[in-house]
């Protein structure tokens, strides 16, 4: 169940500005990232050479593709929001997306979002919430990203 559960769109347009919760850790391994380089055409060595990534890569191995570590932030809505009394809600698109650190294969991320806006459209609501991916044990977030997403009513 989501940490943050709204009952109506005007609950959601009242909560801007506040915390929805936090994800449980999410862990990133070998066999993600190479399914993610099939999937995507990205052989880049410094995701799916292992040995190659440990002897030469400023990284010290292997990391995942900043995209995968962007698309596991689908994996964190559904964690820490939940909109009741809505036909649907779907992915509308991103705003600005950064990729402060890498992920090494082996590590686990989490994400915290923040409802940071809310604004009408035709049928419902568009928010923009701001979710930070961050790296267990890590200094710098792996992905800040504003991902929209559209609440119909």
């Amino acid at each position: 169940m989501a940490q943050t559960v709204f009952e109506s769109l005007d609950e959601v347009r009242a909560a801007v500005g506040t915390t929805l919760g936090t994800s449980d850790w999410i862990g990133v391994t070998q066999e993600q990232v190479d399914r993610f380089a099939e999937a995507t055409g990205d052989h880049q060595w410094i995701h799916v050479d292992a040995d190659r990534a440990t002897r030469e890569s400023p990284f010290g191995g292997p990391i995942a593709h900043g995209y995968l570590t962007l698309s596991l932030t689908n994996l964190v809505l559904p964690q820490v929001i939940e909109v009741r009394n809505t036909s649907l809600g779907v992915n509308y698109g991103t705003g600005k997306v950064r990729f402060p650190a890498p992920v090494p294969v082996g590590s686990r991320v989490r994400g915290t979002a923040e409802l940071v806006a809310c604004d009408d459209v035709p049928g419902g609501v568009q928010t923009t919430i701001v979710i930070t991916m961050e790296i267990e044990g890590g200094a710098k977030p792996a992905c800040v990203v504003e991902s929209l997403s559209r609440w119909l009513a």
